[in-house]
C-alpha cells in the first residue's frame, strides 16, 4: 500500500464507522463529463499499490479497480455532464458530480472524506476536507480510481461515437492532438463550450 490509512484509523478511534472517500476526476479536459466517487471500505483493508490514479498506469488502475469494487462494503458513482458544466461552471458541476455519488451510496456514511477544500453542498453526513487527499488518504485514493477508471471507459466509448478526436488515448484533455483536431473539425456534442478550447496545450 502507497497510501496511508492514517485518516481512517484517526477517524475510527473517535467513533466514526463508515467513512466514505470522495473525489472526481475530469475538470481540466476540454471535452466529457466530470464524473465523482465515493467509496466506503472494510476496517483495515489492506490494496498494494493504492496511490492518487493519475500516478497509476493504466494496468494498475484497472486491477486497483477490480479489487476496490469486489471488496468496498459500498460504492457510488456520480456525474456532471457537459451541460451541467457549462451551465454551472467546472467548480459547481464537481461538487455537483461528487454530491451524486454519495447519493448512490446504498447508506449513508457517518463521515466523508473530501478531496480539496471545498464540502459537498446538499448531504447530511459529517465532512472533513483533505487538500491533495488522493495522494494522502486511502479511502480517497481508491475514490480517485474508481472515478478515473469510470470516466476513461467512457470516453472510450465517446471515441466511437465521435471520431477523429483521439478521446480513447487523449481522454478530452487539450493534447496537441486534440487541439489539431479541434482546428480541423470543430467541436462536437461532449466539447466544454465554455472552455477556451484553443489555449494552452495540455499534456498527451
Amino acid at each position: 500500500m502507497v497510501v496511508s490509512l492514517s485518516h481512517e484509523e484517526e477517524l475510527r478511534d473517535l467513533g466514526f464507522k463508515h467513512i466514505a472517500g470522495i473525489d472526481e476526476v475530469g475538470r481540466g479536459p476540454l471535452a466529457g463529463p466530470v464524473i465523482a466517487a465515493a467509496v466506503i471500505l472494510p476496517a483495515g483493508l489492506s490494496l498494494p499499490g493504492v496511490d492518487d490514479s493519475k500516478k497509476l498506469t493504466l494496468r494498475k488502475r484497472e486491477r486497483l479497480y477490480q479489487e476496490i469494487v469486489d471488496k468496498a462494503l459500498a460504492f457510488g458513482l456520480g456525474e456532471a455532464d457537459v451541460e451541467t458544466i457549462d451551465r454551472l461552471n467546472i467548480a459547481q458541476a464537481s461538487l455537483q458530480a461528487m454530491r451524486r455519488a454519495v447519493e448512490a451510496l446504498p447508506f449513508c456514511p457517518d463521515l466523508l472524506l473530501v478531496d480539496g477544500n471545498r464540502v459537498i453542498p446538499g448531504v447530511k453526513s459529517k465532512q472533513k476536507t483533505i487538500i491533495g487527499g488522493d495522494a494522502k488518504c486511502f479511502s480517497i485514493a481508491c475514490a480517485s480510481i474508481l472515478a478515473k477508471v469510470t470516466r476513461d471507459r467512457m470516453m472510450e466509448s465517446y471515441d466511437i461515437i465521435y471520431p477523429g478526436y483521439g478521446f480513447s488515448q487523449n481522454r478530452g484533455y487539450g493534447t496537441l492532438s486534440h487541439r489539431k483536431a479541434l482546428k480541423r473539425l470543430g467541436p462536437c456534442e461532449i466539447h466544454r463550450r465554455s472552455f477556451s478550447l484553443f489555449g494552452p496545450q495540455g499534456t498527451e
